[in-house]
């Protein structure tokens, strides 16, 4: 960080008129001339603002999910509209968001942040204005291509403009409160769904007005220059990279929900290119990272390091269940048992409520326990809250059908969420922390991205497939426990690739990491 090259951003007035008072100074001042003051205007207005971007991510993950019945019953396409509508934002977010990162560095971390604000805003109501599932798609793709920039540039400020000594507190305040935008996003997206035959579209437009908030809050606060040096930018940023990570997850992706209209020999030779184009861009990342030119979105050799690699596939297949699952649920509640959008999304309230008040106990017991039981408790719990949660008859009612099952999965979910991230970047050098952290990131949006394509098709529900009433609850049910053994799976894989040890020496000796 060029700190010289900050100070024409401070907020003491350099006025030689006047004097600062020490109140002033205490609250309206950069702290060492540089970093901002947590209780300053500008400090409140990056937390606002940074918590505000964010929190819209987050909130259009929630809200999207209970809006899919509605989108595909007024722009059709069946189960495949609704895998797409996922599937094209989790595909551009997750294979970017890494690129949006670096880009923060190069570029200047506030300039990007706000591209990605405006970004988003402009897919948004491209999203809510949609005329063809087709179109919805492919602004769905840009809204996640936006988000890679706005998502990671949130943290980057306030990790880059804050103090140590206020970081901490502007990170768990922004924790908590998007948190609560998250908890919220049901019932305003099942409100914006009910209110009106079109009310989905809404689900997308509210991004406007909080997108154009964020940018006016965004504007006075100050910025570090990016680190770019002179030269081509894509000799500075792995978009070799992350071009092949994009066209090689479409391609592995899009013809697993396409299978029946393309065909089984077109769609396989769709995926065996995309499967090639991942595997070529492991060996141009091993080429980066010899070169350092540019550096690689995702060092090989992070790899060698066994927690890092055991906590990544973990989080590969725990999350993916957990991506279908939040799908399924949607088709089970609101298509099998004809639930309001509303009451669907109020459904699964409990699981953020059990994350807020457990996530920072949980994560305190990982230097007495280590990650090794925590991870394999909390993947099995999972398993069997989405076992029970698989079994919904005709009629079923939310206090006897749906919530043990929604209580039991939350609890396990808690054990997995605080100790995956501390696991995967517990043997990692400290240098490699942020690369490591946007790494695990970005597999578990991908892992969602696969399972959304691939566990409907191995429970046999398919575009085919009649989206009325408890017919869908056969395939739902199928779907779910599959959901249900790819936990336990990931349940086998942390107690037998872990040791009893993993997690401990990093608690205790330096603190836990957050995703």
């Amino acid at each position: 960080m060029d700190h010289d090259e900050a100070k024409p951003e401070r907020e003491t007035d350099t006025s030689p008129k006047a004097e600062p008072s020490s109140e002033a100074q205490n609250t309206e001042t950069v702290n060492d001339s540089n970093f901002l003051v947590f209780n300053s205007r500008r400090g409140r207005l990056l937390m606002a603002t940074t918590i505000l971007a964010s929190g819209m991510g987050f909130l259009d993950g929630t809200v999207v999910n209970v809006a899919l019945p509605r989108i595909q019953e007024d722009l059709g396409g069946g189960l495949a509209t609704m895998q797409w509508v996922l599937d094209s934002y989790l595909l551009t977010l997750g294979a970017l968001v890494l690129v949006g990162g670096a880009l923060g560095d190069l570029l200047g971390r506030k300039r990007v942040f706000a591209w990605g604000i405006t970004g988003f805003a402009i897919s948004s109501a491209l999203c809510g204005i949609a005329p063809t599932a087709e179109t919805l798609v492919i602004a769905r793709a840009l809204q996640g291509v936006a988000a890679a920039a706005m998502i990671p540039g949130s943290l980057a400020l306030l990790s880059s403009l804050f103090a140590a000594a206020d970081r901490g507190k502007a990170i768990g305040l922004w924790s908590g409160l998007s948190g609560i935008v998250t908890a919220i996003g049901p019932f305003v997206g099942g409100t914006l769904v009910d209110a009106s035959p079109s009310g989905w579209r809404w689900v997308f437009l509210i991004n406007l007005p909080l997108a154009v908030v964020a940018l006016v809050l965004c504007r006075p606060i100050p910025d570090l220059p990016g680190n770019r040096k002179p030269g081509k930018l894509s000799s500075q940023v792995d978009l070799l990279g992350a071009g092949m990570t994009v066209v090689g997850l479409a391609l592995v992706v899009g013809p697993l929900i396409e299978i029946e209209r393309l065909g089984g020999v077109l769609a396989t030779a769709l995926t065996t290119i995309g499967i090639a184009l991942l595997v070529g861009f492991w060996f141009v990342e091993r080429s980066r990272e010899v070169s350092q030119k540019p550096a690689p979105m995702m060092p090989p050799s992070l790899w060698r390091f066994r927690s890092f690699t055991v906590a990544n596939l973990v989080t590969f297949i725990v999350y993916g269940a957990l991506g279908a699952l939040l799908l399924l649920f949607t088709i089970g509640l609101q298509i099998g048992l004809g639930w309001s959008a509303l009451a669907a999304g109020a459904a699964g309230l409990p699981i953020t409520i059990i994350l807020a008040l457990l996530s920072s106990k949980i994560g305190g017991l990982i230097p007495r326990l280590g990650s090794r039981l925590l991870l394999t408790l909390g993947s099995m719990l999972m398993a069997v809250g989405m076992f029970m949660l698989s079994f919904l008859p005709e009629g079923a009612t939310y206090i006897v059908n749906v919530l043990p099952g929604i209580l039991v999965f939350a609890l396990g979910l808690a054990f997995v969420v605080a100790p995956i991230t501390t696991t995967a970047l517990g043997d990692i050098p400290v240098d490699s922390s942020g690369v490591g952290s946007g790494v695990n990131n970005a597999l578990s949006r991908i892992s969602g991205l696969v399972a959304v394509a691939v566990v409907p098709l191995l429970a046999g529900l398919s575009h085919s497939t009649e989206l009325s009433g408890a017919a869908v609850l056969p395939g739902y049910q199928r779907a779910v426990i599959i959901c249900a053994a790819l936990c336990l799976a990931g349940a086998a894989l942390s107690w037998f690739g872990f040791t009893r040890e993993t997690g401990r020496v990093l608690a205790n000796s330096q603190g836990t990491h957050s995703n």
